[in-house]
């Protein structure tokens, strides 16, 4: 059952005050996911692939729908010498860790190269 059924049945009972009621959550954990195999520096410039860049990744990507990233991503170099980076998302996930478990080893595009979720269970 899923939780607006729940929701629409408790607000159509009649002794419920509908003003106290607030709107129905599992309850909740923090997973650690991270995106790999994209280029550190934007394609023909210099500038290092930034948070906002990343945002827009995430929100073009449809394998991210239904995400609710916890803290803002994070974006480093693998190595100095390397032209590869590595994203870590802090996500929000129920108990049983469902939308990781659908994100984990899934490839998505972005323009030329192709990337990688990675992350534990």
């Amino acid at each position: 059952m899923d939780l607006q059924t729940i929701e629409k049945y408790i607000k159509n009972l009649s002794q419920i005050d509908l003003e106290n009621i607030q709107t129905l959550y599992l309850s909740q954990l923090k997973s650690y996911l991270n995106i790999i195999g994209l280029l550190y520096f934007i394609q023909n410039m210099n500038t290092p692939l930034t948070l906002d860049v990343v945002e827009k990744i995430l929100k073009n990507n449809h394998i991210f729908n239904n995400i609710s990233i916890t803290f803002r991503s994070r974006v480093i170099k693998i190595l100095p010498k390397s032209d590869m980076a590595i994203i870590w998302l802090d996500i929000w996930d129920t108990q049983s860790e469902s939308k990781v478990k659908e994100l984990i080893n899934r490839y998505f595009n972005i323009e030329s190269f192709i990337a990688i979720v990675w992350g534990q269970i």
